[in-house]
């Protein structure tokens, strides 16, 4: 059941090619591509980066109209597809095995300073191209703003930066893994024992609605709007792999805002002291945002805060219905997201976004998608 990305593209009709990039620290992270559509010529590059837990064929795990790398392939683009390190299919370094403890040494934060520019380059180098598009979902989206904000070289390279369901602040989270306390290396290492089981367990119909449970209990509930019948086929590649430090690292975010990864103490998971935060409002990346008004993760009033600090917003919709799945599994999403993310990014030369300046928004209306400005 555990299919590899490359698999699934081509069992879809579609080309795959796959490679492994090196980065500054010595991990090898993979990159899948779909360099066109099954009759359509690639032509702008689009890299698409999965959330936390996922792994890059989250994005082509639905039917080919339903899954948003097939749907961008066939409208013209060369898609790629990320793969954080931690991952199943980035567990490789220049010098150290997996299996030692010095492997899981990291963060989102190192995922956002090595991972994204080793493999946005890599992508760039390939293509010939001189910027992309990047599609963030949940951590996907959370390291972006980091990278880009931190490293003004590389935030030239993107064109826009679409963050779906992104997560900066956990102030309102309602998901147990992102809320939890106490001995959480205890409690993420039994978690990771029992994900291990869950693959076989959820392939069988038996057991779809306990599975399926599981799912809402970390992202929302919404189950009319995912495809049970491929409950097993999600299962089967979410949740993925982590590193312990990652997790503790989330759950030190807690209400307050993005944390440096600085303040922690090599493996010994705690905080010497409150380390500073991002700086996100220094990021120049225009940005579209997307949330869910019944997501657990990506609470809607946690995305309200990160609004005003992006300094180039040109759009934000919050999709009342939506939980944390629907914006990568979600049955009605090539109507309600993937549609205005083709359609604007058709014209290279202009953004045909309402754009909304830094401090704009004055505060929420609820989770029925409007908001107040200024």
């Amino acid at each position: 059941m555990n299919i590899q990305s490359h698999q699934m593209i081509r069992y879809r009709g579609y080309p795959s090619e796959e490679y492994e990039v090196l980065t500054h620290d010595g991990y090898y992270v993979r990159l899948n591509r779909i360099p066109h559509g099954r009759e359509n010529p690639g032509n702008r590059a689009v890299f698409l980066q999965h959330g936390i837990f996922g792994e890059g064929s989250n994005w082509v795990q639905n039917l080919a109209n339903n899954s948003l790398g097939f749907i961008l392939a066939d409208s013209d683009y060369d898609v790629w597809l990320g793969n954080s390190r931690g991952t199943t299919w980035s567990r490789r370094h220049k010098y150290l095995s997996s299996d030692q403890e010095e492997f899981w040494d990291f963060s989102f934060h190192e995922m956002a300073m090595y991972d994204l520019p080793a493999m946005i380059d890599f992508v760039l180098q390939k293509t010939g191209q001189k910027q992309i598009y990047y599609v963030g979902y949940s951590q996907g989206s959370t390291i972006a703003f980091i990278a880009f904000s931190s490293m003004p070289e590389l935030a030239q390279k993107i064109k826009i930066f679409f963050a779906l369901a992104p997560v900066t602040t956990i102030k309102y989270t309602k998901s147990p893994i992102m809320k939890m306390k106490g001995n959480t290396r205890n409690v993420s290492l039994r978690m990771t024992k029992m994900w291990k089981f869950l693959p076989e367990l959820c392939s069988y119909s038996f057991f779809h609605k306990s599975c399926a449970n599981m799912f809402f209990l970390l992202g929302g509930y919404n189950e009319k709007n995912l495809n049970m019948s491929r409950l097993d086929v999600y299962t089967a590649h979410y949740p993925d792999g982590t590193s312990v430090k990652n997790i503790i690292h989330w759950v030190q975010v807690g209400s307050s805002w993005l944390a440096r990864v600085d303040g922690f103490s090599g493996m010994t998971m705690s905080l010497q002291e409150t380390p500073p935060s991002y700086k996100i409002e220094k990021m120049p990346v225009p940005t579209a945002v997307w949330s869910g008004g019944e997501d657990w993760t990506a609470d809607w009033r946690d995305v309200s805060l990160l609004l005003p600090r992006i300094a180039n917003i040109v759009y934000y919709r919050n999709i009342t219905d939506w939980n944390h799945w629907d914006f990568v599994w979600g049955m009605n999403a090539p109507e309600h997201l993937y549609k205005l993310l083709k359609n604007n990014t058709q014209d290279n030369d202009s953004l045909n976004w309402c754009r909304v300046g830094l401090g704009d928004f004055k505060w929420m209306n609820g989770p029925d998608g409007t908001v107040q400005l200024g």
